[in-house]
């Protein structure tokens, strides 16, 4: 039992360091994101929408969900809804708004996770090449909306006379001021820490007590043939299956693997590949409920489908792009 104890307490001990420090990055990161999303940072990227919709050959107003987008999915996303359930946007021209919207939504995620909770877990190489990555995805699926729409859109697409049933508000309709701005970051970024931080003590537990008391080769080792094909180690499966369930622990884990495992291309592919298989388990749990509370069953169902498809695409070539032997 003593033993036990002992060992447990050692364990802690080699985490505690690290999980301080990276629970110090994320407070800082997760704070200084809150508080520029709540003095309008995002909008100033979220600006360039209307440069996106009009090519597109959709109405600049559509530039107000965009923005709105950038700020918070669930508004911008309702700002399309009233759009289409107006009149103004039909349902193509509706599921080209929800593609281009793609990337301003990722910018919101950039200010709140990504930058600081991701890159401290993963550290700065491996971490601004995998947002990197995110973005590119993002960005490219946002190009694909703009190209699809001047293909595909065209005046009967949109009835720009139903603009005077629309009563959409973006961003700038916030009229909270600086300080209740700053102490809503304050909350927000608390609710965000006491989810995290707790989750991040027990991966690290877990994955160092592994690490430390087994024989991981040994236990992937059946995973080569499949890794194998990939160009990616036996080790990489562990890490895929738990980025299926929570993209933090996922994280956790591979930056938890011996040093020399994982090189930069490795590591961001793999992370990559969990994505793919994370859309399973996140579309039961989010985005079912989500897509169909804005838009209903029926529709909701066609956003679902063309979001997953084009994400499965892009991520599918981004993975094929980082693993290429030509490198």
């Amino acid at each position: 039992m003593q033993s036990v104890v002992a060992e447990l307490l050692s364990l802690l001990a080699e985490v505690a360091p690290r999980l301080a420090r990276i629970s110090a990055f994320i407070a800082a990161g997760v704070f200084a994101a809150n508080v520029a999303v709540a003095f309008g940072l995002v909008r100033y990227v979220a600006g360039l929408s209307g440069r996106l919709t009009r090519p597109a050959n959709l109405p600049n107003e559509v530039g107000t969900a965009i923005l709105t987008t950038a700020a918070s999915t669930t508004a911008g996303y309702a700002t399309l809804a009233e759009y289409r359930e107006s009149g103004l946007l039909d349902d193509r021209a509706t599921l080209v708004a929800v593609v281009i919207n793609t990337f301003f939504g990722f910018v919101q995620h950039v200010f709140t996770y990504y930058v600081p909770v991701m890159i401290p877990i993963l550290g700065t190489e491996v971490g601004v090449v995998y947002v990197s990555a995110r973005a590119g995805i993002a960005l490219a699926i946002t190009v694909t909306g703009v190209l699809l729409g001047g293909l595909f859109l065209s005046e009967r697409n949109v009835d720009r006379a139903a603009l005077a049933d629309v009563e959409a508000g973006g961003p700038e309709d916030d009229d909270r001021g600086s300080r209740e701005r700053v102490r809503d970051a304050a909350t927000k970024s608390w609710a965000t820490l006491r989810r995290i931080v707790p989750r991040l003590a027990v991966v690290y537990v877990v994955v160092i007590g592994l690490v430390t008391n087994y024989d991981v080769d040994s236990l992937t080792r059946i995973a080569e043939p499949i890794t194998g094909v990939l160009g990616l180690p036996g080790e990489a499966v562990p890490v895929i299956a738990v980025y299926t369930l929570d993209t933090t622990a996922g994280a956790v884990t591979i930056a938890g693997a011996e040093p020399g495992t994982f090189t930069t291309r490795t590591a961001v592919a793999t992370l990559l590949i969990g994505g793919i298989l994370s859309f399973a388990v996140s579309t039961f749990r989010r985005s079912i409920p989500f897509q169909y509370g804005i838009w209903g069953a029926e529709f909701g169902t066609k956003v679902i489908a063309v979001n997953t498809a084009l994400k499965l695409c892009f991520i599918s070539l981004t993975v094929a792009l980082l693993l290429a032997p030509v490198w």
